[in-house]
């Protein structure tokens, strides 16, 4: 089999973690097949402000449609919500954390009023608004690395990042806080990772399904659904983060923001993992309505 994957050093780390899963099981040898995507020669603006559906992922899945590579691996909140009808998010492996994290020279609430935080997530900056943080946001792209460095340079003071990122590439070292899932809500899907083929690839589909993490992916099919309800992809800021309570049931929390750190309206949702696109519906049409 052949697999389609950005260059970045997390996306290789990813892609090299899922393929070597689908060998210890099935044992199959994976050909791995670097592709630049659109939001990988973007690295001046904030995302919010162009069409970014897509962004990371279009490339990849064309060559998945074309058949030149058999599967592809995303990060998942990156995924769109509206995939091609002959494509399918065949696995969802097992989720790492989904916490955002600080990384700076300085503590969180040292930060002065003006200071400046590397961002170019619009739900990121309505949370620091929201905890009265008068920063001035300036667009941080580049891979993980890099944006580490720009801030251990001093050319922002600080940043936050998605924790899961820095665990598969083994530099928690650079964490100098871990925000509560309640503090910062992290994005739909945040922290899993999307194994992307064809709907047609029997063969390939059954070999891939078979690092699927069955709780992880009802979970992340919870929270992407309410993002599929709002329609609204990043262009307004939402949070939204499910696990299962110490009764197994799927509880679903998701907050809504605007742009200048407002609460509009945020809810959690329990109910039966089973059930979670149902789930989602519910939680999405609830969270439209204060739009």
């Amino acid at each position: 089999m052949k697999v389609g994957t950005r260059g970045s050093k997390l996306a290789l780390t990813q892609t090299k973690q899922t393929c070597q899963d689908i060998a210890n099981i099935s044992g199959e040898k994976i050909e791995v097949d670097i592709i630049k995507t659109k939001g990988d020669k973007i690295t001046d603006s904030q995302l919010y402000n162009m069409d970014s559906k897509g962004l990371f992922t279009k490339e990849l899945d064309k060559a998945v449609l074309e058949e030149e590579v058999d599967f592809a691996v995303h990060s998942l909140k990156d995924v769109p919500t509206e995939l091609d009808e002959d494509l399918q998010i065949t696995a969802v492996p097992t989720r790492v954390k989904a916490n955002e994290v600080f990384i700076s020279n300085m503590n969180w609430n040292d930060l002065e009023e003006c200071s400046s935080l590397g961002s170019s997530s619009l739900r990121r900056e309505a949370f620091c608004k929201y905890h009265n943080k008068r920063f001035k946001f300036k667009p941080l792209r580049g891979n993980v690395e890099t944006r580490i460095q720009k801030v251990l340079d001093g050319e922002v003071d600080g940043t936050l990042m998605a924790e899961a990122g820095l665990i598969r590439l083994g530099l928690t070292k650079y964490i100098k806080e871990e925000f509560p899932i309640d503090y910062i809500t992290p994005a739909a899907g945040q922290g899993a990772l999307a194994v992307i083929s064809r709907k047609d690839s029997k063969q390939v589909n059954e070999t891939l399904k078979k690092i699927d993490d069955y709780k992880t992916h009802q979970t992340v099919l919870a929270e992407k659904t309410v993002l599929y309800e709002l329609g609204i992809g990043c262009q307004w800021p939402l949070g939204s983060y499910g696990q299962l309570n110490n009764e197994n049931k799927l509880e679903l929390y998701s907050v809504l923001l605007n742009e200048k750190g407002e609460i509009l309206h945020k809810t959690t949702t329990t109910g039966s993992i089973k059930s979670a696109k149902e789930l989602g519906i519910k939680v999405g049409k609830e969270l439209i309505e204060y739009i």
